[in-house]
């Protein structure tokens, strides 16, 4: 099993120093029957976000990406867990922190992915495949996006089990 995530959230006193409003271990939220645990740790709902909200972000209701705003999420997938295909109307910045995964796209191409690898999503349709051993733990900083258009037809949420 993963470790939790602790996630410390910083904010303001009435003397305008910084200080330290939330430091909490985070429980997961287990999905698609075990398939993966993921762990929003904030989220905004709006771009650019007002940092004088006091609203603890990870406690805003999301899909995957919320609209208009972002979403760091940690995702954690046991060995040989598969996610469906699938399309976000957002840019997705997915770093693994550990393990192997792969992306697969639907055009059939795969990539490897080892620690400290980046991903740049772009509304493409693709999966995630834990091809290691151990559990893979990667990062998610969703940003809300227009959908992507091509030929006039336009590529939104989708999903493919």
């Amino acid at each position: 099993m993963p470790d939790k995530i602790r996630r410390i959230v910083t904010g303001h006193n009435d003397q305008a120093e910084a200080v330290v409003k939330i430091d909490e271990v985070m429980e997961p939220e287990t999905i698609r029957d075990g398939a993966a645990l993921f762990t929003k740790v904030w989220t905004t709902d709006a771009s650019p976000a007002d940092n004088n909200d006091d609203f603890d972000g990870a406690a805003r209701e999301t899909g995957l990406v919320c609209e208009g705003g972002t979403v760091l999420r940690f995702v954690d997938m046991p060995p040989g867990a598969r996610s469906p295909l699938h399309r976000t109307e957002s840019i997705d910045y997915g770093i693994v922190l550990s393990g192997e995964v792969e992306m697969e796209l639907d055009s059939g191409e795969r990539v490897r992915l080892q620690p400290g690898n980046v991903v740049v999503q772009r509304g493409t349709m693709h999966a995630w495949i834990n091809v290691g051993e151990d559990w893979a733990r990667m990062v998610f900083a969703m940003i809300d996006a227009k959908p992507v258009i091509i030929d006039g037809e336009t590529l939104g949420l989708e999903y493919r089990d």
